[in-house]
C-alpha cells in the first residue's frame, strides 16, 4: 500500500475533500433534473406503466453488469481521473440525447439507451468517489460520519430539493432543457473533481480483473455486519423502487396533481434529508449501522402504507419529509461502516458489490412495480412496497447486534 493509503488519520482533515463535494451539489442538482423530467418524458410519449417502469429498471441494470468489474478496475486507477472520465462520457450521452429532442427523433428506447450510458459510467465514479474520502481524510469513524453527512446532504439537496422541482418546471418550458442542464454540470462536475488533492498512486501489483472481483465478494460475504448491511440496502432500494418506478402516474392521476407539484412532491424529500445530512449525524454516533438501517426500513414501510390509504397530497409530502431524513441518516451510517470494515486497498470492489445488491434489486423493484400497476392498478404498488420494506426491517433488526 503506498504511504497515503497506510498512514494515520494525522495531518488529514476534509478541507481537501471540498472540491468533491462542489463537484457532488452541481452534479446531483443535474441528477435531480434528470430524474424528474425523465419519466415526464416517457409519459408524454406512451402511457403505459410497463414502458414507463423500463427507464426507471434502466436506472440500475448497469451495476448488475458493469459494476463489480468497474470497482476492481477503480481500485486499481488514479480515482480522480476515472471521475473526470466518467463525467465527460455522461455528459457526451446526454448531448446526443439532447439533440434526439431538438431534431424530435427522441424515443423510449433513446431515452433508456442514455440512461444506461450514463449509469455505467457511474459504476466508476461512485466507487472512486467513495474512495476518495478515507484517502484524503482518514478512517476517524467521528470525521468519516462528518464528511458523509455533507456529502449526503449536498446529494438530498440537488437529487431531491433543487434538481426535481427545477427540472419539472424546466420540461414545462421546453422538454430539452432539464437534460441540456444535466450535461453542463456534469462538465462542471468533471472540471471541479480535477481540483482534487493529488493522491498516492495505487499499487502497481494488483490481481486479474475476474480474480479482483472474486476476492471482492468473498471480503464481502466474510464480513456479517457487511453483508447484512448489502442485503438490507438491496431491499430498501426494491422496495422504494416498486413504489416509486410508476408514482409519475400515481400522482397524476390518483393525486390529481401536474407536473410542477409532481417535482415540488418530489423535492420535499430533500427537506429532511439536508437537515440529517447536515445536523442530524449525531443521531447515529455510536448506533450501529444495522440497527439505524432497520429504523429506517420501517419508517419507509409505513410512509408507503399511508400513502396508498389516504391518498392525500399533503399527508404524502410530510411522509416524504420523514422518508428523506431517514434514508440520509441510513446511508450516512452505511456509507461510514463500509468505509472503516472494507480491507485496505479493496473499498472499490466493496462499493460496487454493495451496488449491485442495492440497485440491482432496485432495477428489479422498479420492473415489479410496473408489471403490479399493470395488473392491479396505480395504488398496488404502494401496499408490495410497504409490505417488502416492513418484512426486511424484522430480518435486519434480528441480526442488528
Amino acid at each position: 500500500m503506498t504511504a497515503v493509503e497506510q498512514g494515520t488519520n494525522t495531518g488529514k482533515s476534509s478541507t481537501g475533500v471540498a472540491p468533491l463535494l462542489v463537484s457532488t451539489g452541481v452534479s446531483v442538482a443535474g441528477d435531480g433534473a434528470f430524474i424528474a423530467a425523465a419519466p415526464l418524458f416517457a409519459a408524454s410519449i406512451t402511457h403505459s406503466p410497463l414502458a414507463i417502469s423500463t427507464v426507471t429498471m434502466a436506472t440500475y441494470v448497469p451495476w448488475l453488469f458493469v459494476g463489480l468489474p468497474a470497482g476492481a478496475l477503480v481500485d486499481r486507477w488514479p480515482k480522480r481521473r476515472v471521475m473526470v472520465a466518467a463525467d465527460l462520457v455522461r455528459a457526451l450521452a446526454l448531448a446526443g440525447l439532447c439533440a434526439l429532442i431538438w431534431t424530435s427523433h427522441a424515443s423510449v428506447a433513446a431515452l433508456v439507451v442514455t440512461v444506461l450510458i450514463i449509469c455505467s459510467a457511474q459504476c466508476f465514479f461512485d466507487p472512486a468517489a467513495q474512495g476518495v474520502i478515507p484517502a484524503v481524510v482518514g478512517k476517524d469513524r467521528a470525521r468519516l460520519d462528518h464528511v458523509n453527512g455533507q456529502f449526503w446532504a449536498l446529494d438530498a439537496m440537488g437529487r431531491s430539493l433543487i434538481g426535481p422541482f427545477g427540472g419539472s418546471w424546466a420540461f414545462t418550458v421546453g422538454r430539452v432543457f432539464p437534460f441540456l442542464g444535466d450535461c453542463v454540470s456534469f462538465l462542471v462536475s468533471a472540471l471541479c473533481v480535477s481540483r482534487l488533492p493529488k493522491l498516492a498512486p495505487p499499487p502497481k501489483e494488483h490481481e486479474p480483473v475476474l480474480a479482483a472481483v472474486r476476492t471482492g465478494m468473498r471480503q464481502l460475504f466474510a464480513s456479517r455486519e457487511l453483508l447484512v448491511l448489502a442485503l438490507g440496502m438491496g431491499a430498501y432500494n426494491c422496495g422504494y423502487n416498486i413504489a416509486f418506478a410508476t408514482f409519475v402516474l400515481f400522482t397524476r392521476d390518483t393525486l390529481h396533481v401536474g407536473a410542477v407539484a409532481y417535482g415540488a412532491l418530489l423535492a420535499t424529500m430533500a427537506i429532511g434529508g439536508v437537515l440529517a445530512g447536515w445536523r442530524g449525524t449525531r443521531l447515529v454516533k455510536g448506533r450501529p449501522a444495522r440497527e439505524v438501517h432497520a429504523v429506517a426500513l420501517t419508517v419507509q414501510g409505513v410512509s408507503w402504507l399511508a400513502v396508498a390509504v389516504f391518498a392525500n397530497i399533503w399527508l404524502t409530502a410530510a411522509l416524504f419529509v420523514l422518508v428523506g431524513a431517514v434514508s440520509t441518516l441510513t446511508t450516512v451510517a452505511v456509507a461510514s461502516a463500509r468505509q472503516t470494515l472494507a480491507p485496505e486497498g479493496s473499498l472499490g470492489r466493496i462499493v460496487a458489490a454493495f451496488r449491485v445488491f442495492g440497485l440491482g434489486l432496485a432495477g428489479l423493484g422498479a420492473l415489479v412495480g410496473g408489471a403490479v400497476a399493470s395488473s392491479s392498478g396505480l395504488t398496488a404498488p404502494l401496499v408490495v412496497a410497504a409490505f417488502v420494506q416492513l418484512s426486511a426491517a424484522v430480518l435486519v433488526w434480528a441480526f442488528r447486534r
